[in-house]
């Protein structure tokens, strides 16, 4: 199977194309280098430019007329950000993902797997959400994301479009071989900050420490990224079993985290152990967008995909570490 990765240059996305290449599938890629690294594509079929690019969707379906589905991952994703600069988040992650789809229409295209999510979510009492949870995104970036499900579900149930939207949680780590990791050298998530904090001998902040949860700092589910490319190459297979062509349902959601919640105060205490040595820590409030958090309820993966995460946070961040002492001889500046 031959599949177009929309956003194949990023970090997920070129994770997401090792795990094809690893189990069978070929990944062509589409990045414009915005966030994406050339590096992540080397010896890959890689086309340099646009999602709503309609001429280069059109050259790439020319070119490769056995594409069978498309994985949108190309989006912006910093959640301060957004909340500074919604315009440019909507039209990026919005307005082009309609060109992007209508490009793929147009060229017989009829199988996009969509990156979406948890951030969409109003967690439950106990902070754990499944697909039928209420949406509540307190960001441009989340919102982005449910309106894009949103337009992705109409737009299947007008044409001759099925669509699968994986909803993330919180990946970490790097592909186990080593071909790939976070490409930034400033991450904003929470790990990367971390680990940026102990390179540099710096304070690593606790942002919000008076949520709801079990000791006042946000929780999250933290996937593997391995696990989640994994995921992505589970729905890819079983598209047909998931949403079958002759079938009624032509759009499915699908949570792709591991079960279990862990807090920010836990996670830095699993880095300081693997780490060896404390970091030295202060406190601040939230930021704008931040929310309190959730953690998945995995089921419908298990049904749907036969898919369940199988590596821990002790390998996200052992594979993190490894993948950043190494970043800067794999990419050029």
């Amino acid at each position: 199977m031959k599949v177009l990765i929309a956003g194949g240059a990023g970090f997920i996305g070129s994770t997401v194309a090792s795990a094809c290449l690893d189990n069978g599938l070929t990944p062509v890629i589409l990045d414009n280098l915005s966030t994406g690294r050339a590096e992540f594509t080397r010896d890959r079929i890689f086309y340099q430019g646009d999602i709503a690019d309609g001429a280069l969707i059109d050259r790439i379906f020319a070119e490769h007329p056995d594409i069978e589905a498309a994985v949108l991952a190309a989006a912006l994703i910093v959640v301060p950000e957004s909340v500074e600069q919604p315009l440019r988040y909507y039209r990026e992650n919005v307005a082009k993902s309609i060109d992007f789809v209508d490009h793929l229409l147009r060229n017989g295209c009829g199988k996009v797997l969509f990156s979406s999510s948890a951030s969409i979510y109003r967690p439950g009492e106990d902070f754990s959400v499944d697909e039928n949870s209420p949406f509540a995104p307190l960001s441009p970036y989340a919102q982005t994301k449910a309106i894009n499900e949103a337009i992705l579900e109409d737009t299947a149930n007008a044409h001759d479009l099925r669509v699968i939207s994986l909803r993330y949680f919180n990946p970490i780590g790097a592909d186990p071989a080593m071909r790939t990791g976070l490409q930034l050298r400033q991450p904003t998530h929470v790990l990367g900050k971390m680990i940026t904090a102990a390179e540099s001998d710096d304070v690593f902040t606790v942002t919000g420490t008076d949520w709801p949860t079990r000791d006042g700092s946000g929780i999250r589910d933290y996937i593997h990224v391995w696990d989640l490319a994994l995921a992505h190459v589970q729905a890819l297979r079983r598209f047909e079993k998931v949403l079958p062509a002759d079938g009624a349902k032509r759009y499915e959601a699908i949570n792709v985290g591991t079960g279990n919640g862990v807090t920010v105060r836990e996670l830095l205490n699993a880095f300081e152990e693997a780490l060896g040595r404390p970091l030295r820590t202060a406190e601040a409030e939230c930021r704008p967008g931040d929310s309190a958090g959730c953690y998945a309820r995995t089921e419908r993966a298990g049904e749907l995909l036969d898919w369940h995460a199988t590596l821990s946070v002790a390998d996200g961040i052992r594979h993190s570490l490894q993948w950043s002492a190494m970043r800067d001889s794999v990419l050029r500046d």
